[in-house]
């Protein structure tokens, strides 16, 4: 399967989350949510126990296998988890256009991957309208108060970029289940002692519970697969760009699902994140331009370093 389609399926898997992480926390806690959805991914991945196994561990991987499992699911479902309970499902896709900007600059300090001025420039848009979004999104019945919830999900956004470079290091070396299984089991360990600070509600919903189903299946297991899997044949900046769409389907499931109307102040917010985000793709088009040139100066150079046919014979 192209990496692009793998791309834009975990993408559309991920902007779906928000609604149904939305519609689960306002029935359980956020804690006991992601619990169960990391318990669902593990039993899942159990269950395809031959594809997982293939786990041959090198050395001095341990602390990007721990720092990949911290980050995302444990800090991230933490963060967006009580982040849902706080900001609207849109408000929080329009959060996370500001991953592909923080994973630009992630990768320029662990992958030492060129940085632009493009990238600076879109990241200062980006936040500056997430900034604004929060500023001037009223509290509702969906976003009781905006400005905690969508400091959260910044909060979220970091950790999913420190996810995205540590798993370009290890998608080399290790299988995708490999990886989804160890944040399974990682999750649950991680969540399971909040379980015994929060309250249980006294009838369970069977649509929240279905809920949970999906996110712990088609979202962990298959969003995360399938992104595991492109990540290991593009770069993780082209990777992180794809991450522009998740508002979108967001913003279209959140009017069709939830009826969520925005404000143009909000509408005003989320075009200048997108400027932000259009800005920062200038980056990877100077990046490749540039090292077309590089070739076509190295092939020159190649091609007159050979002897002319009459040189040789002389």
């Amino acid at each position: 399967m192209p990496a692009s389609l793998c791309l834009i399926i975990a993408t559309f898997l991920w902007g779906s989350s928000f609604i149904s992480l939305k519609y689960a926390v306002g029935v359980y806690d956020p804690t006991v949510v992601i619990f169960l959805r990391m318990l669902t991914t593990l039993a899942v991945c159990l269950c395809l126990w031959r594809f997982v196994k293939r786990f041959e561990y090198q050395s001095g991987d341990w602390k990007y296998l721990l720092g990949m499992s911290l980050a995302e699911p444990c800090l991230y479902f933490l963060f967006e988890g009580h982040a849902m309970e706080y900001t609207s499902a849109s408000q929080a896709g329009v959060i996370v256009s500001c991953l592909p900007l923080i994973v630009a600059f992630l990768a320029f300090f662990m992958l030492k991957e060129h940085i632009s001025r493009a990238i600076i420039v879109g990241f200062t848009l980006c936040i500056g309208g997430s900034v604004l979004l929060t500023l001037v999104s009223p509290s509702s019945e969906q976003a009781p108060n905006p400005l905690l919830g969508n400091t959260l999900e910044f909060l979220a956004m970091i950790c999913a970029a420190f996810y995205t470079v540590s798993v370009k290091r290890l998608c080399s070396r290790y299988a995708p289940l490999t990886l989804i299984a160890l944040q399974g089991l990682a999750g649950s360990i991680f969540f399971a002692p909040f379980l015994l600070f929060v309250e249980m509600p006294q009838q369970h919903d069977p649509v929240a519970f279905a809920h949970i189903l999906y996110l712990g299946t088609f979202v962990t297991l298959g969003g995360y697969g399938m992104y595991n899997y492109a990540i290991s044949k593009v770069s993780v900046l082209t990777a992180a760009a794809y991450s522009n769409l998740i508002p979108i389907f967001t913003l279209l499931l959140s009017a069709i699902v939830l009826s969520e109307i925005l404000t143009l102040w909000q509408w005003l917010s989320i075009a200048v994140v997108f400027v932000g985000v259009m800005i920062s793709q200038r980056h990877q088009a100077l990046v490749v331009d540039l090292d077309e040139e590089d070739i076509s100066e190295a092939d020159t150079s190649k091609r007159n370093s050979v002897p002319a046919t009459g040189e040789l014979k002389g």
